[in-house]
């Protein structure tokens, strides 16, 4: 089995995690998409197939093999193998997707504006403010609303973002449309 993982989210932010030999990298085939589960309150990040859509991202090791950690950190996903290409070079990989059987068809829970940000903090940081354009645009699942819980973060590895980032995911979803709700109304 390989020994690499492809972080597609907040994975990509490395002050999420302690892979120190974390690359950017790019998917072929998958689309990044917000999931519902009947096992959270709030939407997850994950991808499905789409053979028209690249996404970038982040290739690192997982030191030893030990996959432990980085599959509790992943709970409710499951691993897939597939390749990620390292500038022009495929290279096996395992990416985290939440399984059909795990995902939720109605009652759609809300997407935490904490957990977009710090999402976008990472792609700006490793790809510039074009790599937190790209995240919109290569991500469905916009139409669920988001849990403003950016002064109360909920979400566990929330940051904290400068002005420019948090101008940068704010416009970002102005430019969705996406519908934003205050945490006291949920």
């Amino acid at each position: 089995m390989t020994q690499h993982f492809f972080g597609y989210g907040s994975l990509v932010n490395r002050a999420t995690h302690s892979y120190p030999d974390a690359r950017p990298a790019t998917l072929k085939g998958w689309r990044r998409t917000w999931i519902h589960t009947s096992t959270h309150p709030q939407s997850f990040l994950s991808v499905i197939r789409d053979p028209d859509c690249t996404i970038a991202g982040l290739v690192a090791h997982v030191p030893n093999g030990d996959w432990a950690a980085l599959d509790i950190r992943e709970t409710g996903y499951a691993r897939h193998h597939d390749h990620a290409a390292l500038g022009q070079e495929p290279h096996p990989i395992q990416v985290y997707a939440v399984p059909p059987q795990n995902r939720a068809a109605s009652d759609p829970h809300p997407i935490l504006l904490s957990y977009i940000d710090v999402v976008i903090q990472g792609f700006v940081v490793e790809y510039g403010p074009q790599g937190a354009a790209d995240f919109f645009n290569t991500t469905s699942g916009w139409h669920t609303p988001i849990l403003d819980d950016r002064k109360t973060p909920i979400y566990p590895r929330a940051q904290r973002l400068t002005a420019q980032e948090t101008a940068l995911v704010d416009e970002g979803l102005h430019d969705l449309g996406a519908r934003i709700i205050r945490q006291h109304s949920v």
